[in-house]
């Protein structure tokens, strides 16, 4: 079951592990570009609206999901927005509170229904989607930064809960990916990829090579496979190295010189 299924992350999660031989539920509030997916994917896939600000969207596209299938192996839940944008003294509290209901309840009620069809089995993976926002500060809005914090929070303890029901719990913190949420910050156009992939390009630490959606798709097959299957609560970067200060420039005191001593002494005695 794939949340966010239509575009960006959750499609590109959607064709591969459609490759693999999964049968998914794609789940999105973007019905037409949803149904046309899962059409093209033929009797292994089906498409059900699924608001994740909505427990009962969620339950009821897990529950789906068991009716259809047998049962629910992997979730990957990447359903998010940008969400509230601006300063602190500025953000209007109703967006704020819809950005945290999309981002981190939607995180919750997926968790949870995903994890109350899997402990009885006794296994499952879930995969979570955070962000490098998640990880360092000034890297997202505040409502953004504050939920995908709280998504690898959450997904650490859930992790420690269902390990002993032989259920996995991952995230993934990805930087900025070339998707259309990502392309329309980045050039205000969200069917402009090309554009966006470029601007990203110039900005990545591993120069030339932007952060593509099949980076977080590859990430959730090693997380959904039995290949990651002694890894829980574990979170898993696919950002170029910025997340441990990688830059384009690369680090300072990257070049040799003599050793730096106290009270500007330099090289060692002879």
């Amino acid at each position: 079951m794939i949340t966010g299924a239509a575009s960006g992350l959750g499609a590109a999660a959607v064709a591969r592990m459609s490759q693999e031989g999964c049968r998914i539920c794609l789940g999105d509030i973007q019905e037409d570009a949803g149904e046309a997916l899962a059409a093209s994917l033929g009797d292994d896939a089906f498409f059900i609206r699924c608001d994740v600000t909505r427990e009962e969207d969620l339950a009821a596209a897990v529950d789906e999901t068991v009716e259809r299938f047998g049962q629910l192996d992997i979730l990957f839940h990447s359903a998010g927005i940008v969400g509230a944008v601006g300063p602190l003294a500025t953000t209007p509290g109703a967006e704020w509170r819809f950005s945290i209901d999309v981002l981190l309840n939607g995180t919750f009620y997926a968790m949870k229904h995903a994890a109350r069809v899997m402990t009885p089995r006794r296994s499952g993976s879930i995969i979570t989607m955070a962000s490098t926002a998640g990880l360092m500060g000034g890297l997202g809005p505040h409502a953004y930064a504050a939920a995908k914090h709280a998504v690898v929070g959450l997904t650490k303890n859930v992790a420690a809960e269902l390990a002993g029901h032989g259920v996995r719990v991952n995230a993934i913190a990805a930087a900025s990916m070339a998707t259309p949420m990502v392309a329309n910050v980045l050039t205000g156009d969200p069917n402009d990829i090309e554009g966006a992939k470029a601007k990203l390009a110039e900005a990545s630490p591993l120069r030339g090579r932007p952060g593509l959606p099949e980076d977080v798709a590859n990430a959730v097959l090693w997380l959904a496979s039995d290949e990651s299957g002694y890894t829980t609560g574990h979170t898993l970067t696919t950002d170029a190295g910025i997340t441990v200060g990688a830059t384009p420039e690369g680090p300072e005191f990257a070049e040799y010189s003599p050793i730096i001593r106290e009270a500007g002494k330099a090289g060692l005695d002879e």
